[in-house]
C-alpha cells in the first residue's frame, strides 16, 4: 500500500472525520506519516483560500422536481445554488471543505465539486478528480439537494472550513456572520435574499401563508387604540383583581420610598428592591412609607399578595416571602420611567399556574453568564419562577463536573479536531475557534452564581442534561476519556464511564441526523456515569443554596439505536427485568434513571414522547412532563393521555410557546419553523393553555390551513388540571446573546401573562369531550373582542412602560417592523406597540421621525427605533 492510500485509509478511519462511533484505540506501529508530503496543498494555499473564496448559497426553489427521493421526506426537498468565485487565481488541490447543513443533502451536480453527508448537520464538499483550480474572478458551481424545505434567509449556516489533513483548518472568510451596525442582528452576507414569493417562500402548492408586508402589517396594527391613562394602570401580568379609588387618582413618589420590612428577610426581597432603584425610585427615609409584611394564609397560593397605595402609604402583605417579592414586582410595574406619581389601588392576587417557566437552551450554542443573570432580573420582574437550564446536548456539554473534567474539556468545546480527543467537530456552523462565544460551559463557581441569583429571585433552577438521545457530546467526551486511561493502561477508569459499545454496528440517524448521539442502555458503566453526575450536580445545588430537587431528563427523540450492539443482545438474552425487545430499552432506561433520581431524592421531568412509552407502576409517584406535541396535529390528545396518569404536565406547545420559531412570516425573519412560521407577542397572548383544542376554532397549521381538533377521543379526566406552561429557547441557530433576547422579548412579557393571569375571556375546558373547527365557534365573538380590547391595552403597556424598562435592563427586544401604507401620496403607519418611535425614508434619503401621515413620492421605507434611540427594527419597503 503506498503512504497516500495508507493515508486516506487512516483518515477514513477516523469515522469521516470524527463523525461515527469512534473505534477502539489502533495500536500504534511506530510509521509515522508526513501527510504535507503526501498532499500537494501548504497552508499558505489554505490561508489564501480562505481569504480570496467568495461564497453565495441562493436557495433556488423549494418546488420539489423528479431529481428529489421520492422515499425520504415524502418527496419534499429544496434546490440549492452554491457558487464560489475566486479573487485571485487559485490552483491548489487536495482541500476540502466542511459546512454545516441543517437537512442532508441528497444529491448534486457539478463538474467540479462533490458533496456528501457526515453526520448531523455537517457535510463535506471534496474537489473532483477533473477540478483545475480557479482562474482569477473565475466561478464554480454547486448545485444540490436536501430534504424539506428551506424557507427563511436565516436557515444556511455560517463559517465554512476549508482544511486539509495535518494542516491548520481555516473559516472561509467570506461565511463568516456580520452583525449590522442599526439593528444590533447578525446578518449572513453570503446568502442571497429571497425574492421569489413561490419558489422560495412556499412549503408547498397547499401552503396559503402569507409574506407579510407592510400594508398588511398596516391593517392588523389599525385595529389598537392608544389609551395613555389605562396604561398608568396597568400591570404586567395582569393581577387578578384590581380595585381603582376613583376619587384619589394618584400619590406623588418623587421623594421615593421608605421601607419598613416588617417581619419580611431580607434576602427575599432585596433583588425587587433593588430593580425598584434601577427604575429611579430610591429608598430615602423621607419618601412615601412602603410597609411590607407576611400574614400565612393556607388558603392562598404560594406567592399570592396584596397590595394598597393609598395617599399615605403602601401596603404590601404576602402570604410569604415570595408573595411579598411579587407585590414589590407588580409596584414596579406600575411606575411609568420618568414619571413621580403612581394611581391610588388596590390589589388581591395570585398566581393562575404554579409552573411558570422559561427553558434556555445553552447546549446547542453557548450563551454567557451574564445573559443568564440578566434573564434571572425579567423573570422574575415578570414573575416568572421556573428556568429550565438545557445544559447538555448533541453539540455541547455546559457545566463543570469536577470528577468527570473531560466533558468540559472535550464536550464544551468545538474546533477542527478529526480525533474529538480535543474537541467536538464544528457542528452547527460553529467554526475552528474553540475559544468562540458559542463554546464554553459554566464552572462550577459560575453555575452557583447563577443558583443564588435564582433564589434571590424567587426562581428554581431546574438543570438538563439530554440523554438517552440528544448525548453526543457526553458520549464523545467520555470515549476520549476512555481513551486517555487506555493509553495509560488502567482498563477500568478506561470503562468506568463509558456510553457507547464500540463493537455496536447499529446504522440509524436521529432526528437531527446523528449516527452516534444515543448513549447504550445496556452498559452498566452509562447509568455509572448518571449517578456520578448527577450526585455532582446535587452537591453543586446544596452548597449554592438551592437544593436540587427536580431534574429534567430530557428522554425525547430517541433513534433507533442499539439493534445491533453485542451488549444489549445479551442484555435482552440474559436480564430479568422482563425485557424482551429491543423496542423496550428506551423505556427501561428512562425508568431506571428516574429511580436514581429516586434514591437521590430528586423528582423527574422529561419530555412527553419519551415519558410516554413508560409505564406508570415503574414510575415515581411524582413525574414532570413537557407536552410539545403540536396541537395542528392532534396534539392535545397526548397531553391528555399523560395528564390522565396524574402526572404533572407543563404545556410547552410548539405552535405557539417555541420562541425560536420566527415573529412573523418573512423570509427576513430569524428563526425555525417545522410548526409555525409566525409566533408574535399577540399570538402567545392568545393563548388559553387551560384548553388545548379549542385553538382550532382561530388558528392554522403550519402552512396556515385550517385543522380539526377532535378531543372525544381522549379528553381530560374530571377536574384533571395542568401544572403551568413553560416558552422555549433553542439555539441550534442563536449564536450570540443578543440574539436570544431578541428572540425571547417582549413574547416572554406575554408568556408570563399567560403563565400568571387567568384571562376571563377563555373558553373553560369542557370534560365531555368536544370536535373543535372554525364552524364549532364556542369562542364567541363577545369573547373575542374582549381579548382584543385586553391585547390593545397590553400591546400599548408594553410598547409605553415596559420597554422603557427592558431597555434599563439592556435587554435587545425585538423592535417589530412598522405596517405603512400609500394613500393619496400620503404616507400612513402605525406600530404593534404604540409608543414607539417610527422613521421613514423617502428616496433613500435621510430617515425621518414619523408623527403623521405625510406626502411621499418615491421608494419608501419604514422602521422603528427604540426608545433609548440606539437600536432600531428591520427595515421594511412599502409597495
Amino acid at each position: 500500500m503506498n503512504k497516500k492510500m495508507l493515508a486516506l485509509t487512516i483518515i477514513a478511519s477516523l469515522s469521516l472525520l470524527g463523525c461515527d462511533k469512534a473505534p477502539k484505540p489502533a495500536v500504534d506501529t511506530g510509521e509515522r506519516i508526513n501527510l504535507q508530503a503526501i498532499y500537494s496543498v501548504t497552508q499558505n494555499d489554505i490561508d489564501k483560500i480562505a481569504q480570496q473564496l467568495d461564497v453565495n448559497y441562493r436557495v433556488v426553489t423549494n418546488i420539489p422536481t423528479d431529481k428529489c427521493d421520492s422515499k425520504i421526506a415524502d418527496g419534499a426537498c429544496f434546490e440549492v445554488e452554491l457558487t464560489f468565485t475566486a479573487k485571485q487565481a487559485i490552483a491548489a488541490k487536495d482541500w476540502t471543505i466542511h459546512f454545516s447543513q441543517i437537512a442532508p443533502i441528497q444529491s448534486f451536480e457539478s463538474d467540479d465539486f462533490s458533496v456528501k453527508h457526515l453526520n448531523g448537520d455537517l457535510h463535506q464538499i471534496s474537489l473532483q478528480d477533473n477540478f483545475s483550480g480557479f482562474s482569477a474572478g473565475e466561478q464554480k458551481t454547486l448545485l444540490f439537494r436536501a430534504m424539506f424545505w428551506s424557507l427563511a434567509e436565516s436557515d444556511p449556516m455560517p463559517n465554512y472550513i476549508v482544511s486539509s489533513p495535518g494542516l491548520n483548518a481555516r473559516v472561509i472568510e467570506s461565511t463568516k456572520p456580520i452583525i449590522d451596525k442599526d439593528t444590533g442582528l447578525e446578518l449572513l452576507p453570503f446568502v442571497a435574499e429571497f425574492t421569489d414569493p413561490i419558489k422560495q417562500f412556499k412549503r408547498t402548492v397547499d401552503d396559503k401563508t402569507q409574506w407579510l408586508s407592510s400594508e398588511m402589517l398596516y391593517q392588523r396594527n389599525s385595529v389598537l387604540v392608544e389609551d395613555k391613562m389605562a396604561v398608568v394602570q396597568a400591570i404586567v401580568p395582569t393581577p387578578k383583581s384590581v380595585n381603582i379609588d376613583p376619587n384619589k387618582s394618584f400619590v406623588d413618589i418623587s421623594q421615593g420610598f421608605s421601607v419598613s420590612l416588617g417581619n419580611v428577610k431580607h434576602g427575599d426581597v432585596d433583588a425587587a428592591l433593588t430593580r425598584l432603584a434601577t427604575l429611579g425610585v430610591k429608598t430615602n427615609v423621607s419618601g412615601l412609607p412602603l410597609r411590607l409584611s407576611i400574614a400565612s394564609n393556607d388558603n392562598k397560593v404560594i406567592g399570592s399578595y396584596k397590595l394598597t397605595v393609598t395617599e399615605k402609604a403602601i401596603n404590601i402583605v404576602g402570604v410569604d416571602g415570595n408573595g411579598v417579592f411579587n407585590g414589590l414586582q407588580s409596584l414596579a410595574s406600575l411606575i411609568t420611567v420618568g414619571e413621580s406619581r403612581l394611581p391610588v389601588l388596590s390589589i388581591d392576587d395570585e398566581p393562575h399556574y404554579a409552573f411558570r417557566g422559561m427553558l434556555v437552551d445553552v447546549a446547542r450554542n453557548f450563551h454567557s453568564k451574564v445573559f443568564i443573570l440578566s434573564l434571572l432580573d425579567q423573570m422574575a420582574a415578570y414573575k416568572l419562577n421556573k428556568l429550565h437550564l438545557h445544559l447538555g446536548d448533541d453539540e455541547g456539554w455546559r457545566l463543570e463536573i469536577p470528577s468527570l473534567p473531560e466533558l468540559t474539556e472535550v464536550g464544551a468545546k468545538r474546533c477542527f479536531d478529526v480525533s474529538e480527543q480535543k474537541c467536538l467537530m464544528p457542528q452547527l456552523g460553529a467554526g475552528v475557534d474553540e475559544n468562540s462565544p458559542v463554546n464554553g460551559y459554566y464552572s462550577v463557581a459560575d453555575y452557583q452564581e447563577i443558583l443564588k441569583a435564582a433564589s434571590a429571585r424567587h426562581i428554581q433552577v431546574i438543570p438538563s442534561l439530554d440523554m438517552p438521545g440528544h448525548s453526543r457530546s457526553s458520549i464523545k467526551a467520555m470515549t476520549a476519556r476512555y481513551k486517555k486511561y487506555h493509553a495509560l493502561e488502567n482498563e477500568d477508569k478506561a470503562k468506568q464511564f463509558l456510553l457507547e459499545d464500540f463493537d455496536d454496528k447499529t446504522q440509524y440517524s436521529s432526528v437531527q441526523f446523528y449516527g452516534d448521539n444515543t448513549i447504550n442502555a445496556c452498559l452498566d458503566s452509562s447509568y455509572d456515569f448518571i449517578v456520578e453526575v448527577m450526585t455532582q450536580v446535587k452537591k453543586i445545588h446544596e452548597s449554592a443554596g438551592q437544593p436540587l430537587t427536580r431534574y429534567h431528563i430530557g428522554a425525547d427523540e430517541t433513534a433507533g439505536a442499539w439493534l445491533d450492539s453485542p451488549a444489549c443482545i445479551d442484555f435482552i438474552a440474559n436480564n430479568d427485568q422482563g425485557i424482551t425487545q429491543m423496542s423496550e430499552l428506551g423505556a427501561y432506561f428512562i425508568e431506571r434513571v428516574a429511580g436514581i433520581l429516586s434514591k437521590l431524592d430528586i423528582e423527574t421531568a422529561g419530555w412527553s414522547d419519551g415519558l410516554e412509552h413508560t409505564s406508570v407502576d415503574k414510575m415515581p409517584a411524582i413525574v414532570q412532563a413537557n407536552a410539545w406535541d403540536t396541537l395542528f396535529w392532534g396534539g392535545h390528545d397526548k397531553v391528555h393521555q399523560l395528564a390522565n396518569r396524574n402526572w404533572q404536565i407543563v404545556i410547552s406547545s410548539p405552535d405557539v410557546l417555541y420562541f425560536d420559531f420566527p415573529h412573523e412570516a418573512d423570509p427576513k425573519e430569524h428563526g425555525y419553523y417545522w410548526a409555525s412560521r409566525h409566533i408574535n407577542t399577540e399570538k402567545v397572548f392568545q393563548f388559553m393553555p387551560d384548553n388545548l383544542p379549542v385553538h382550532a376554532e382561530f388558528w392554522l397549521d403550519t402552512q396556515d390551513n385550517s385543522y380539526v381538533a377532535d378531543d372525544t377521543k381522549t379528553p381530560l379526566a374530571k377536574g384533571r388540571r395542568f401544572l403551568g406552561i413553560q416558552g422555549q429557547l433553542w439555539s441550534e441557530n442563536v449564536r450570540n446573546d443578543d440574539m436570544v433576547e431578541h428572540k425571547i422579548f417582549p413574547r416572554l412579557l406575554a408568556l408570563a401573562e399567560r403563565a400568571w393571569h387567568h384571562a376571563d375571556w377563555a373558553v373553560p375546558y369542557n370534560y365531555q369531550g368536544v370536535k373543535y373547527s372554525q364552524k364549532s365557534n364556542t369562542f364567541t365573538k363577545k369573547m373575542q373582542a374582549k381579548r382584543d380590547k385586553q391585547w390593545s391595552l397590553f400591546a400599548n403597556t408594553l410598547g409605553q412602560k415596559e420597554f422603557t424598562k427592558l431597555e434599563l435592563g439592556d435587554i435587545a427586544y425585538r423592535l417589530p417592523t412598522v405596517g405603512a401604507v400609500v394613500k393619496a401620496g400620503k404616507l400612513h403607519a402605525n406600530i404593534a406597540f404604540p409608543g414607539l418611535t417610527i422613521e421613514y425614508q423617502v428616496n433613500e434619503g435621510e430617515w425621518l421621525t414619523y408623527q403623521q401621515p405625510v406626502t411621499v413620492s418615491g421608494k419608501v421605507k419604514v422602521r422603528s427605533r427604540s426608545t433609548k434611540g440606539l437600536r432600531a427594527s428591520r427595515i421594511t419597503k412599502v409597495n
